[in-house]
């Protein structure tokens, strides 16, 4: 890994249960903060006893005895509003949240208090669909590459996290709705008509993508394949698809605006991946 790269995630904050996954998540977590030589804040939303209390010590016992890296919150009260609170109080840059598997244990999704807040954090979220208790590699990241204000710094983000997790491929996907060809197809003649309009399309996003991929500073690059793909279909339920088609280890999405009421009429583009995870998905901010 380069040394000279900067640290996206400075202090990382994970939410935990004294459930079966509490191990795994917080070895999740522990890499994570070596990758990015980050302080930890483990927030519990619950009552302090002594066995839980030496439960979390000899968890992180081999991590760090270091005060100043690790730090260990007790606090009761609502979950989404504790960890929503004590993040922007110890300014965490992510927060790390563990997904729910249905019950065929093939499909995960977010539970109603990640999923909260996943749309009211400050910063990033990374959601995990099954946390290790040993090291899962990532070599492959599939971005959105959607034409949005916030794509360019998403894209820029993502090489430096792929560098951080030793990450060896990077795929950016600009998803182009139907509604944009409007083409019924009905002959020959249309089919060509919405054939050209397609390529016409997907060579427009790819030339945009490229621009973005020009100010990637060169050492975020380095030893890190990197190819663009346009695919049609619906915003959100589209790239989700094909981060699990490609088997990608982790989907990266731009954060969603604030939720309306509207929203929940028309779901956001997000709302289709977090209802069945892909993949591990971190949202940046």
């Amino acid at each position: 890994m380069n040394e000279t790269l900067s640290h996206k995630f400075n202090t990382i904050l994970i939410g935990v249960a004294f459930s079966p996954n509490l191990k795994n998540n917080i070895f999740e977590a522990m890499r994570m903060v070596d990758f990015f030589d980050s302080k930890m804040i483990i927030v519990h939303v619950g009552e302090k006893t002594e066995e839980k209390e030496q439960k979390i010590k000899k968890l992180i016992s081999g991590f760090s005895n270091d005060h100043e890296k690790v730090e260990v919150i007790w606090q009761q009260g609502d979950p989404v509003t504790v960890i929503i609170e004590t993040a922007k109080e110890k300014k965490a840059d992510l927060i790390m949240l563990g997904a729910i598997p249905r019950e065929d244990f093939v499909k995960f999704y977010i539970g109603s208090i990640a999923r909260k807040i996943t749309r009211r954090a400050h910063c990033s979220v990374l959601l995990l669909i099954k946390p290790s208790e040993d090291l899962r590699p990532c070599n492959h990241i599939v971005v959105n590459g959607l034409k949005d204000i916030k794509t360019k710094q998403t894209i820029l983000d993502s090489f430096e996290v792929a560098q951080n997790i030793g990450a060896q491929k990077i795929t950016i996907v600009e998803e182009i709705s139907h509604q944009e060809v409007n083409v019924v197809v009905q002959d020959d003649e249309t089919l060509l008509k919405d054939t050209l309009i397609k390529e016409q399309l997907a060579k427009n996003e790819d030339q945009r993508v490229r621009h973005i991929l020009n100010d990637v500073p060169k050492d975020l690059k380095e030893n890190i394949l990197i190819k663009t793909q346009s695919i049609f279909g619906k915003r959100g339920y589209s790239i989700g698809h094909y981060a699990k088609v490609v088997a990608a280890d982790l989907l990266i999405m731009n954060a969603p605006n604030k939720t309306t009421f509207l929203d929940r009429i028309f779901p956001h583009d997000l709302e289709y991946i977090l209802s069945e995870l892909p993949t591990d998905v971190l949202i940046m901010r």
